[in-house]
């Protein structure tokens, strides 16, 4: 792109229309459209800030070849979904903070971007004020020694209005998303400049608040831990004190304590939408009797700056901004710190849960199977439905959202094989499997394989239970594949197979197989089966990986890829679903290696010379492939 950019407007609200304003200063960006959802509105937006395009819908602008970028300022809950619209549309996208709803609506938009090869930024125009890249300038050369503690506060007080986007709960409404999410994006980039990064993890989030009628919170404050600005971990590590609020007027400032001095930001969120705004930092270094008064200036507002911020980073072709403005990485670790603070309140907004999870994608699109394909199918004797060669194991996932921004994923990909166990997260995984199922109508798409009989509680009569459970958790009749998930030698594996075949006549189980099961006691169950009339296992789930296991995993554990099992596989032709296929990281470059002896759930199990050797040629093949 050699000539300005134009934008496009979609949300023709009071931050929009300061957007607007402010573009008019813009060295990269002009304004050259604006949807709403009524037409009315967006002519109404288009006299007052000259813009030539008014839409009134947000499809239509999207439509028009033209827009190179767009900038979504709707409400919390559809920043997700007309990101991934507009980045499948080709425009580049500056979303309004916050990013998304929640870190796994954020995957979704990065995934766009990435597919699209579009430009995407978080809108926090405070990152982008000279002041802001002076603090970090300060931080990093010491003059307030190592840093211990940071206070940063942003509130006001605001009418109430159960309607209004700032106290809705259908609109993610509340402090911490509206402006708490501030004192988030400081802290991490303070504690960030003090250990020498763009931005810190906190290794630690704890949050109180007071929830207001609306269930949202109208007042919260959150201590963050962050790891030691030494590199030697032995100095203390960082702390910093948060508060938020919308129905009470804060200091809205920045405090920042080191072991030499402090600094003191009275105007940290630069946000005046009119007007440029000069400020001034104040560093007190101990022993010295007058405070130092570093002015900072600008000729355009934050908003202006932020709109050139992104606009440079697309003239160039790039798809991520420079610090301090938020990269991916920076949005990603700011999304799960508003997660975490959430977390700890008791904060899950009503669109999150299961009574009013949405029955489309993040992008609001009805889920379509193998709509991207990409993940091959076979056939599993007994289950009258393909069946995708990846499965996705299903045992590690908190949340509904988390879960469903995966699973979508995975089944437009072509992946409909879904994989869980009775005993994984105490039923949470089951029952997050089956809301998912529920919400989007699929349960005849999809293969599920579920597990039970885990030791110790290996014994038939125990099948009965696990199995009515599984079903209520996954809120369907039948499972499509039943796999015993330990074995029990200690009992006549008829007794097994009997009572298996009892939920097979039922139209419980389709097929069935054993997990952690030797091959000879998978042999001894075909023939009894064969011998009785009964349905034998047609599958075995041990673990088969481009590594050997050298010795089990969990006590209990069985691999199937040496050379006799290898044999006996094929020549039985028996499904095998193997678990742990890339030996549990084994394969991820700077987490196993000879001399990395830190994770013995990779040393026990994988450390030896063979598979080093093979580690190295997997890393090999990579870098020749690029892959």
């Amino acid at each position: 792109m050699s000539k300005k950019i134009k934008w496009g407007i979609l949300g023709a609200g009071a931050i929009g229309s300061t957007f607007a304003r402010n573009l008019k200063s813009s060295r990269t960006g002009e304004l050259y459209a604006v949807a709403s959802r009524s037409q009315e509105k967006a002519d109404k937006f288009g006299d007052e800030f000259g813009a030539p395009k008014r839409y009134g819908s947000y499809e239509a602008m999207l439509a028009d070849k033209d827009v190179d970028a767009v900038y979504i300022c709707t409400p919390h809950t559809l920043h997700a979904e007309w990101a991934i619209k507009s980045a499948n549309a080709g425009k580049h996208i500056l979303v309004e903070k916050p990013f998304a709803l929640n870190q796994w609506e954020a995957t979704a938009i990065f995934e766009a971007a990435t597919l699209n090869k579009v430009f995407a930024m978080e809108a926090f125009m405070y990152r982008c004020h000279p002041q802001t890249a002076k603090l970090v300038e300060l931080v990093k050369s010491g003059v307030i020694g190592e840093v211990r503690l940071i206070q940063a506060t942003f509130g006001f007080q605001a009418g109430f209005n159960a309607e209004s986007r700032l106290y809705n709960n259908d609109l993610a409404g509340g402090g911490i998303m509206d402006v708490g999410c501030y004192t988030v994006s400081m802290a991490r980039l303070i504690a960030g400049a003090a250990i020498g990064k763009d931005f810190a993890d906190p290794t630690e989030v704890k949050g109180s608040a007071h929830l207001g009628q609306t269930g949202v919170d109208e007042w919260a404050a959150a201590t963050l831990k962050f790891p030691s600005p030494n590199k030697d971990g032995k100095a203390p590590g960082i702390v910093a004190q948060l508060a938020t609020a919308v129905t009470q007027n804060l200091e809205n400032v920045v405090r920042i304590f080191g072991s030499k001095g402090k600094i003191f930001v009275g105007n940290p969120w630069v946000a005046d939408r009119n007007k440029a705004e000069n400020t001034t930092i104040v560093v007190n270094v101990n022993g010295e009797k007058e405070a130092r008064e570093i002015k900072v200036e600008s000729a355009v507002t934050s908003f202006t700056l932020e709109a050139d911020f992104a606009g440079d980073a697309i003239l160039a072709g790039k798809t991520q901004a420079a610090a301090p403005a938020h990269t991916w990485d920076d949005v990603m670790s700011q999304m799960r710190t508003l997660d975490r603070w959430r977390d700890t309140i008791g904060l899950t907004y009503d669109v999150e849960l299961p009574v009013k999870f949405p029955t489309t994608t993040v992008a609001r699109k009805p889920l379509v199977f193998n709509s991207r394909p990409h993940i091959p199918h076979g056939k599993i004797p007994g289950i009258n439905k393909p069946v995708s060669r990846l499965i996705l194991g299903c045992d590690n996932q908190n949340t509904l959202p988390c879960f469903a921004v995966i699973a979508d994923d995975f089944f437009e990909l072509g992946g409909n094989t879904f994989d869980t166990s009775f005993i994984y997260g105490g039923g949470r995984q089951e029952r997050l499997l089956g809301q998912w199922i529920k919400s989007r109508g699929i349960r005849e798409q999809v293969v599920l394989i579920a597990k039970g009989l885990h030791t110790p509680d290996t014994y038939p009569a125990r099948l009965k239970y696990e199995l009515t459970e599984t079903l209520e958790r996954f809120q369907t009749a039948y499972t499509d594949l039943y796999v015993m998930h330990r074995d029990n030698p200690e009992v006549p594996v008829g007794e097994f197979v009997s009572v298996i075949n009892d939920h097979i006549k039922a139209g419980r189980i389709k097929a069935w197989g054993g997990s952690n099961w030797t091959l000879a006691r998978i042999d001894e169950a075909k023939e009894y089966a064969k011998k009785s009339g009964l349905v034998g296992p047609i599958a075995v789930s041990n673990n088969f990986s481009l590594a050997r296991m050298v010795n089990p995993v969990w006590g209990g554990c069985i691999a199937a890829s040496d050379p006799a099992s290898r044999a006996w596989l094929e020549k039985t032709q028996t499904v095998l679903l193997p678990w742990s296929s890339q030996a549990r990281g084994f394969f991820v470059p700077g987490r196993a290696a000879p001399d990395i002896l830190v994770d013995q759930e990779l040393v026990k199990p994988w450390y030896s010379d063979d598979n080093f050797q093979r580690q190295a040629r997997a890393f090999e093949l990579a870098k020749k492939y690029k892959v």
